[in-house]
């Protein structure tokens, strides 16, 4: 992933905005993850602000087994039990990353009094057209960074990250 604006400055953004989730009760927990993987997780993620990337957090998931194998699913309203996407760890790792690499670039702008512009951080094979729509779309950090802090784990309201595994971020202007 090219994450511009993954520096020293941003790390240290990161690292407290992963520590007040952990203070608040609100730091996203995977239901992929098991138990060893629920205790790790909070210390995984500074650990991956501080010196990291997503694919060493994913790295780190993946080799040290941290995953379940199997997880809940529905269809026609009747759930069933399915095995975990092998991809399960990269999307996680990704994922939380990126949320709060993005968090830590709003609260750069803010500082700077500036905005962030959409990019595509990761090469997607067949991009949603909803994500490539946002490419290059100037916003509001003050806004996104509410948003990214409200909508812990899920869909946000402005639909950035747009998904999972959509490889879009936001960089500094």
């Amino acid at each position: 992933m090219d994450l511009y604006d993954l520096n020293d400055a941003t790390r240290a953004a990161m690292i407290n905005e992963v520590e007040a989730d952990i203070e608040t009760g609100s730091l996203f927990v995977s239901r992929r993850l098991n138990g060893t993987g629920m205790s790790r997780w909070p210390r995984m993620m500074i650990d991956a602000a501080r010196t990291g990337d997503p694919e060493s957090l994913a790295f780190c998931i993946r080799s040290e087994g941290l995953l379940v194998d199997l997880e809940v699913s529905h269809r026609n309203g009747q759930p069933y039990e399915k095995k975990v996407p092998t991809n399960a760890a990269e999307t996680l790792a990704q994922g939380e990353f990126v949320r709060f690499y993005m968090r830590a670039v709003c609260i750069q702008a803010l500082s700077a009094g500036t905005k962030v512009r959409v990019y595509r951080a990761k090469s997607a094979m067949n991009p949603r057209r909803e994500s490539e729509a946002k490419i290059g779309n100037v916003v509001d950090p003050a806004e996104l960074l509410a948003d990214l802090r409200r909508n812990v784990g899920m869909d946000t309201f402005l639909g950035l990250p747009p998904g999972p595994n959509s490889g879009l971020c936001v960089r500094l202007i």
